[in-house]
């Protein structure tokens, strides 16, 4: 049964004994949110400690709002790459006026967020295709990877609006990399992957701080380092919103907004069926869920944050029961703000780089392309072109075209549906698909005809053309033409109008229309524009075979109908003394 607490549905039932899975939980996460915080703030092109109001914020208002017990919110390698994008087109990185950039445009994400939830839009998130999101997560991984090598090896590079320019032009200082922190980055991505193997209790990335860390106290080496973070709970300020920096962010607002909420339904719905029959997931209180989180974030210094799989992951394996969790976490990230972040103003960048190096690694997936090559090339090119245009052109240019390329192969299923000519099985009452069923009856008199989508303006020319077809192939031995409409969910009055023009043209030829199996939304519109009434309640059937049985019943008194009149005429009854 759903909760229906709007506010922390999980404290009314909450037991005692979930306590020491819920502190386990929550400090974990909250231990591995600092060095991530700090590294996806690097990402989107904000100081450290932006990263750290990103991680902690959320944390209290989705514990609050959230329909998941174990989702852990925060920021996420994409989105933080997304923003980046984003806004680095619109100010120079680190100044105040893209940090102020990225504020409002967390603002934006949130209210779209919420409003998409309020009218409960959750669906909207169907309409970007798994193949688009896993050719652009690919891309992306590559894009980020790209990004931080310059972190990574302790140079300076001028990030091109190409990421191949970008590798080229990094490559190309091959001569000036700080071999100490080439060092130091590779320790990190060691100590993050060795940990991950056989420590799986430990938070891999604050290993790898703790090294980075212990090695810049030790020793006084000269390589990049995050420098001055602040510290204290982050201070109460209003975005900066101007009109035409709202109409510049926008499109990305809404882009992020529907990755954002992507990833983190996913995470949610793949964790709830760990715990089945203990809570449900609500799509639009998650949608209003993230969205708030971001807008009050937005008044606090926090960038965009959302439901991260790793995290929420190991926030369910640490033992998280409830979103006391996700409190417990705040409140260690609020702690580390208040008194802890002088200790991380030493760390290496090059650290930074491979907690970011290693997370993105697992955003690569190769299974997927090689399973749709295999069984569906369309979704495969689609996520190929996706993959490309990313790489080649920028985020936001490969997320919005792979959006745009999903509605047109969408409208190009759709108008061209799937269209089966029916034949009755033998012994049976039973109509299939004569291409699907060798030994299916078809009548020379007879055409039954499925439609196995809605019929709507985009398909409507296709299906009047595909019926005369078939009926100009009967070479005019067609009597009854039978549409079986049970696959048709929908039809809107450019479709009717395609319909009653083909009726009336068949009914010219003496060819009669019947329906059969027509489902109760279509037969209420059929009754409402007056298309039942005109036709008459017999030539609508609850099956394909009552249909063919009125037919042979109705042909058959016609036809001696017609016997009769051409014996009168003839005066045939006179000459028997009829």
């Amino acid at each position: 049964m759903r909760n229906q607490y709007f506010i922390a549905p999980w404290l009314k039932n909450y037991k005692k004994e979930y306590l020491s899975g819920d502190i386990s939980a929550g400090l974990t996460v909250g231990i591995m949110l600092i060095p991530q915080g700090m590294a996806y703030a690097s990402l989107a092109g904000l100081p450290p400690v932006y990263g750290l109001y990103a991680a902690m914020i959320p944390q209290f208002t989705y514990s609050l709002l959230g329909t998941s017990r174990q989702v852990a919110v925060g920021p996420v390698a994409i989105d933080s790459m997304l923003i980046a994008a984003a806004v680095s087109s619109l100010a120079a990185v680190g100044t105040d006026q893209y940090i102020s950039a990225v504020i409002l445009l967390t603002l934006m994400i949130g209210l779209i967020q919420l409003f998409f939830g309020v009218i409960k839009f959750g669906f909207l998130v169907n309409f970007l295709s798994k193949p688009v999101i896993s050719g652009f997560t690919s891309a992306a991984a590559f894009v980020i990877g790209i990004d931080q090598l310059n972190n990574f090896f302790g140079i300076s590079v001028d990030h091109k609006s190409s990421t191949l320019i970008t590798l080229f032009s990094t490559l190309k200082q091959f001569d000036q990399f700080n071999w100490y922190a080439v060092l130091i980055g590779i320790s990190g991505i060691l100590l993050i992957r060795l940990t991950k193997k056989f420590g799986k209790g430990i938070p891999g990335s604050l290993v790898a701080v703790i090294v980075g860390l212990v090695i810049m106290y030790s020793f006084n080496l000269e390589i990049n380092v995050l420098g001055k973070i602040p510290s204290g709970f982050p201070e109460f300020s209003i975005p900066n919103i101007t009109y035409d920096m709202v109409l510049k962010l926008l499109p990305s607002a809404f882009a992020i907004a529907l990755i954002a909420y992507m990833e983190s339904i996913s995470v949610s719905k793949a964790l709830q069926q760990r715990h089945k029959g203990e809570y449900e997931i609500d799509n639009n209180k998650e949608f209003i869920a993230l969205g708030i989180g971001d807008i009050i974030g937005s008044f606090f210094g926090s960038f965009h944050g959302t439901g991260g799989f790793s995290r929420s992951a190991v926030n369910d394996q640490a033992g998280a029961k409830t979103n006391l969790a996700s409190i417990i976490s705040g409140v260690l990230l609020l702690v580390t703000l208040l008194f802890l972040t002088p200790f991380f103003e030493s760390l290496p960048k090059a650290i930074i780089a491979s907690i970011i190096l290693v997370a993105v690694y697992g955003l690569i997936d190769t299974s997927y392309p090689k399973f749709l090559w295999k069984t569906k090339r369309e979704d495969f090119y689609m996520l190929l072109f996706t993959f490309l245009i990313t790489l080649l052109w920028g985020i936001q240019e490969g997320i919005l075209s792979g959006m745009l390329l999903s509605l047109l192969l969408l409208v190009k299923r759709t108008a061209t549906p799937h269209i089966a000519i029916l034949g009755r099985l033998k012994g049976t009452e039973d109509y299939r698909n004569i291409q699907r069923f060798k030994d299916a009856e078809v009548r020379e008199d007879v055409i039954v005809i499925r439609q196995d989508a809605q019929l709507y303006f985009a398909n409507s020319s296709h299906f009047y053309d595909k019926i005369r077809c078939e009926i100009d192939q009967k070479k005019g031995d067609l009597k009854l033409l039978v549409l079986h409409f049970g696959s048709v969910s929908n039809i809107d009055t450019t479709a009717l109008s395609s319909l009653e023009d083909l009726i009336y043209d068949l009914k010219q030829e003496g060819i009669r229309t019947y329906f059969s199996e027509v489902i109760g939304p279509v037969r209420d519109f059929f009754n409402r524009v007056g298309l039942t009434q005109r036709l008459g309640k017999d030539h609508f059937f609850l099956d394909v075979q009552s249909a063919i049985d009125y037919y042979d019943k109705k042909g058959n008194q016609l036809e001696i109908r017609r016997n009769f009149e051409r014996a009168i005429q003839s005066n045939e009854f006179k000459e028997r003394n009829i």
